[in-house]
């Protein structure tokens, strides 16, 4: 038996919005047997939009029952069937968790006439509700009412039985299929074609425009879980009816597919992800050099378009460095910002110090510049040698001098002991910090799988 649903809502999500309306139609397979209908006090304002859309009315649903006050009527006429809807995820979402709300904890297969439709009526100029019966010529006099649309539904599912010749139903509500938890706009064809290794993987819309980048260490499996549960959040349900498509790169290790992920979603921009647009360490130790011509080193905040000697996480981070250079190099804290006060050079030199016009430009210029050497000289240049995508290649990533330089696959019989012969075949990629230290900290955990290149 199938539960033909429709709702009506005061908005897109589930957990900050009421049903103003439920609609069932109880279907045996051939024909409806059975129908519910209720307006539903929704306990707080229908939005303008929504009523001039729907055409219910705040007085309508004044004197209506409450959801909790329906639950037990609508739990038992969907428990053990089958839940039909169109976009069935959305209606699904609201009626489980206000059902939820109410006591009841509603498990039941699903069936999206959106996803059947592509299927078994493939061609369709267009797979909305209100297009696809007036092209199949369904009357439905009460668009956007539950009612009305739950009974056209009804129709376009009958008609989806009778021209279902090749078992997409069947298919989809069989225990392993997927069928049930994809968006409605998602082809199942390319969640087959997901392979089991590590890799990035891309959300498209229906303009084809990537809107998520994700990684993983098993391309199908993590895919999957995107759909796995029912929240009934904005964002979550938003996300899920814009991905028409996904597409993925092999990356042969799960920190290629790190890498990948953080290069594309700055290439990208895309509008789901989150974290990482963000992330930058915040301070950068730099060189400049003064009106009286003495170079200058100083922590300051990071800014678009410099190039920082070297990046930090903090401010405290940054002092402490510029401190250790100060000392073993005999630099002056005032000239580095370290020493902000009138009283006198706190410095090695103190008296005799820079600040103070003694040392001249040369002698302190110097200093500085054999710092900044040996700042460079301890920012190390090596490769991660790894696993490929196949047996015959490895995967290789390259940091010199501390920044991420780019990745690649080599042979596996490749000698990579030549650091500008490598280079050949590797794509250079812009870094970040982010990359930097995520490469960083995977040599220190599998040394034997670095390649250390010496000055």
């Amino acid at each position: 038996m199938y539960a033909i649903v429709d709702i009506e809502t005061t908005g897109g999500h589930a957990n900050a919005n009421g049903i103003t309306e439920v609609a069932i139609c109880i279907h045996d397979g051939k024909k409806v047997t059975q129908r519910y209908s209720t307006l539903v006090n929704p306990g707080k304002d229908i939005p303008v939009y929504i009523r001039a859309l729907t055409g219910i009315t705040n007085e309508m649903v004044q004197d209506a029952p409450r959801f909790e006050d329906v639950a037990a009527d609508i739990y038992h006429l969907l428990h053990g069937k089958i839940f039909v809807a169109h976009n069935v995820n959305f209606d699904f979402s609201f009626i489980r968790y206000h059902l939820s709300a109410a006591g009841y904890d509603l498990q039941c297969n699903k069936l999206c006439t959106v996803r059947l439709g592509r299927k078994i009526l493939p061609g369709m100029p267009s797979y909305s509700l209100g297009k696809l019966c007036r092209h199949l010529g369904i009357d439905n006099d009460s668009r956007h009412r539950a009612a009305g649309d739950a009974e056209a539904t009804a129709i376009l599912f009958s008609i989806l039985l009778q021209n279902d010749t090749e078992n997409h139903i069947w298919e989809a509500l069989k225990q392993r299929s997927r069928e049930q938890v994809l968006p409605s706009n998602l082809p199942k064809e390319d969640i087959d074609l997901l392979p089991y290794s590590p890799g990035v993987y891309y959300f498209h819309n229906a303009k084809g425009k990537v809107i998520y980048v994700g990684k993983a260490r098993n391309i199908k499996k993590r895919v999957c879980s995107h759909f796995s549960g029912n929240n009934p959040g904005l964002q979550r349900q938003e996300f899920l009816r814009n991905i028409h498509h996904v597409t993925y790169q092999n990356c042969g290790t799960e920190l290629i597919a790190f890498v990948l992920e953080a290069i594309e979603i700055k290439r990208l921009w895309p509008k789901y992800n989150r974290s990482l647009k963000r992330f930058e360490h915040a301070y950068g130790l730099y060189a400049f050099e003064d009106q009286n011509g003495y170079l200058r080193l100083a922590v300051d905040k990071r800014r678009k378009l410099t190039k920082p000697l070297y990046t930090c996480n903090s401010l405290l981070d940054g002092r402490n460095l510029l401190n250790r250079l100060i000392e073993n190099f005999e630099l002056c804290p005032k000239l580095c910002f370290i020493q902000t006060n009138n009283e006198p050079c706190t410095g090695a030199k103190q008296h005799l110090c820079a600040c103070q016009g003694i040392e001249t430009i040369e002698e302190y210029n110097k200093k500085v510049s054999l710092a900044i050497d040996e700042l460079k000289e301890a920012l190390p240049t090596f490769a991660i040698r790894d696993e490929g995508r196949k047996t015959d290649e490895h995967s290789c990533i390259l940091i010199e001098k501390g920044q991420f330089y780019g990745m690649g696959y080599i042979s596996h019989f490749f000698d990579a002991d030549n650091l500008e012969q490598l280079k050949n075949y590797l794509t250079p990629y812009p870094g970040n910090d982010y990359i930097r230290n995520m490469v960083s900290n995977y040599a220190i955990r599998y040394p034997e799988r670095t390649m250390v290149f010496r000055s």
